[in-house]
C-alpha cells in the first residue's frame, strides 16, 4: 500500500490570483466616481452620446438665460435709478442751491428798497427759503444717513434758520433806520457765501456724481452675456451640423427652434443694449451736461446780482484782503466773468435751435446788464447815490431788468434741457425692459426644445 509522503499538503497547480484587480462594489465608491464611471461608459454608444450632448445643450442655454436675467436686471435697475432716483435728486440739489442764492438776492434787493420792502420781493424770498427747505426734507428722505449727502444736508439744515435769522434782525433794524441792518445783512450774505452755498454745492456735486455712476453702470456693455451666448448658439449649430452629418436630414425641429430662441436672446441682448447705451449716453451729453452749465450759470447770476446788491449796500464798507478794492464789487465782476464763459459752453452744447434760443438771448442780456453797471457805478462814484440806486433796482433801464431777463432765459433753457434729459433716458430705460422676463421664459423654452430634438434622434434607435 502506497502512502502519499509526508510534509504539506500539497495543491492544485492554477492561476496566480495575487495580482488579480479587486474589484470594489458601486455602493463602497464615491458618487462621484460612480457618475464618471457610468458617463464613460454611456459615451460608448450613439443613444449615450446624444444623451450627454442633450444635457449639455440644455444646460448651456439655461445658462445663457440665466446670465443675461443677472446681468440685464443690474443694468436695468441702474437706467430706472437714473431716471427715478438719481437724476431727479440731482436736480433737487440744484434747486437747493439756486433757492438759496435767490433768497439771498432777493433779501439784498428788499433791503435796497428801504424800510418799506416791496411785497413781490418779500414773497419771493419767503418762497425761496420753504422752497429749499422743502426739497432738503425731500432729499434727506432719499439718501442714506452715512452717505456725504446726508451730511451736507444736516449743515444746510442747521445753518439756514441761522441766516433767516440775521435776514430778520437786518430787516427789523433797517425798519428803524438804523445802520445796523446793514451789518446784520452783511453778515448774512457772508455766511450764505462762505458756509450756506459751498455746502449745497458740494450736495449737487454729490448727486451728479452719483447720477454718473448710475449711467456707467447701466451703460456697462454685458460681456459674460454676450459670451454665454455665443458659446450656447455655437453649440447648438454644432449639434445640428453634426446630426446632418450622421442622418443626412437638413432639419431637427426641435433643435432649429432651441437655435431660434438662442438667437432671439442673443439679438434682443445685443440691439436692446446698445440702444439703451446710446440713449443714456445722448441724456448725459446733451442733457445732463448742458443742465449742469446752465444750473451754474444761473446761481453765478444770482450770486453776481446779490453782489451788486450788496455794493450799495455795503457802500465800500468792505474791502479786498489787500485793501484796495470793494469786495462786492469785485466778487460781481469774477461772476460776471464765469457767466458769460458758461453761457458759451451752454450754447455750444444746446442740442438745437430751440435750446440754443434761450441762451443766446440770456448771453445778449448778460452784455446789456453789463454796460448798465457800468453806468450805474460811474454814477455812484460821482457821489449820486440815489441815481445809481434807481439805475440798480428800477423798474425801467435797470441791471434788475436785465438780470430778471437772464434769469427768465436760462429758466426756459433749464426746461428744455430737463426734457431733453427725460425723453433720452426714458428710452433708455424702455430699452431694457422685458429683456430680463424675455429672456428667461426664451431660455427655459430654448432648453426644453434643444432636449425635445435630442430625444427625436434617440428614438430612432429605440
Amino acid at each position: 500500500m502506497t502512502y502519499p509522503p509526508s510534509g504539506p499538503a500539497l495543491r492544485e497547480p492554477g492561476p496566480d490570483l495575487s495580482s488579480a484587480p479587486v474589484t470594489v462594489p458601486a455602493q463602497r465608491r464615491g458618487a462621484p466616481a460612480v457618475a464618471v464611471e457610468r458617463l464613460r461608459a454611456a459615451a460608448t454608444t450613439e443613444p449615450g452620446r446624444l444623451q450627454i450632448i442633450g444635457a449639455a445643450l440644455a444646460l448651456l442655454v439655461v445658462v445663457f438665460g440665466a446670465v443675461t436675467v443677472l446681468e440685464v436686471s443690474g443694468r436695468a435697475s441702474s437706467a430706472a435709478d437714473v431716471v427715478t432716483r438719481s437724476q431727479p435728486l440731482s436736480a433737487d440739489a440744484a434747486s437747493i442751491y439756486r433757492s438759496l442764492a435767490d433768497a439771498d438776492t432777493m433779501a439784498a434787493s428788499g433791503f435796497l428798497a428801504g424800510a418799506q420792502e416791496p411785497k413781490d420781493v418779500h414773497e419771493q424770498y419767503e418762497k425761496d427759503i420753504k422752497e429749499a427747505s422743502r426739497l432738503l426734507v425731500k432729499a434727506a428722505g432719499s439718501t442714506d444717513t452715512s452717505s456725504s449727502s446726508h451730511q451736507e444736508i444736516t449743515t444746510l439744515g442747521e445753518l439756514l434758520p441761522e441766516y433767516t435769522g440775521l435776514i430778520e434782525r437786518a430787516r427789523a433794524n433797517n425798519r428803524q433806520g438804523l445802520p445796523l441792518g446793514g451789518a446784520y445783512l452783511r453778515y448774512a450774505n457772508q455766511k450764505m457765501t462762505n458756509e450756506i452755498l459751498p455746502a449745497a454745492e458740494r450736495l449737487y456735486t454729490a448727486e451728479t456724481h452719483r447720477l454718473g455712476t448710475d449711467s456707467a453702470d447701466a451703460r456697462r456693455w454685458p460681456f459674460l452675456s454676450l459670451a454665454a451666448g455665443l458659446v450656447a448658439l455655437a453649440a447648438l449649430v454644432w449639434m445640428q451640423r453634426r446630426n446632418y452629418r450622421r442622418t443626412n436630414r437638413v432639419f431637427n425641429h426641435g433643435l432649429l427652434a432651441a437655435t431660434a430662441a438662442a438667437t432671439v436672446v442673443l439679438l434682443w441682448l445685443a440691439v436692446g443694449h446698445t440702444v439703451a447705451r446710446a440713449e443714456l449716453h445722448g441724456a448725459m451729453v446733451n442733457g445732463q451736461q448742458s443742465l449742469d452749465v446752465l444750473n451754474k450759470a444761473r446761481i453765478n447770476s444770482l450770486k453776481a446780482r446779490a453782489n451788486e446788491n450788496l455794493t450799495l449796500v455795503a457802500r465800500g464798507a468792505v474791502l479786498t484782503p489787500d485793501g484796495t478794492k470793494d469786495q462786492y464789487e469785485t466778487d460781481y465782476g469774477t461772476g460776471m466773468k464765469a457767466l458769460g464763459a458758461q453761457l458759451a459752453s451752454a450754447a455750444k452744447l444746446a442740442g438745437d435751435s430751440t435750446g440754443r434760443a434761450p441762451v443766446d438771448a440770456a448771453a445778449t442780456s448778460v452784455t446789456e446788464w453789463q454796460d448798465r453797471h457800468k453806468k450805474a457805478r460811474e454814477t455812484d462814484d460821482q457821489g449820486d447815490y440815489d441815481s445809481a440806486l434807481s439805475q440798480i433796482i428800477g423798474p425801467e433801464n435797470s441791471t434788475g431788468e436785465s438780470f430778471d431777463e437772464v434769469d427768465d432765459a436760462l429758466e426756459l433753457a433749464l426746461s428744455h434741457e430737463q426734457d431733453q434729459f427725460d425723453s433720452a433716458a426714458a428710452d433708455g430705460r424702455g430699452a431694457l425692459g422685458g429683456l430680463p422676463a424675455g429672456a428667461a421664459v426664451l431660455a427655459v423654452l430654448g432648453a426644453v426644445a434643444a432636449i425635445v430634438g435630442v430625444n427625436r434622434r434617440l428614438s430612432e434607435y429605440r
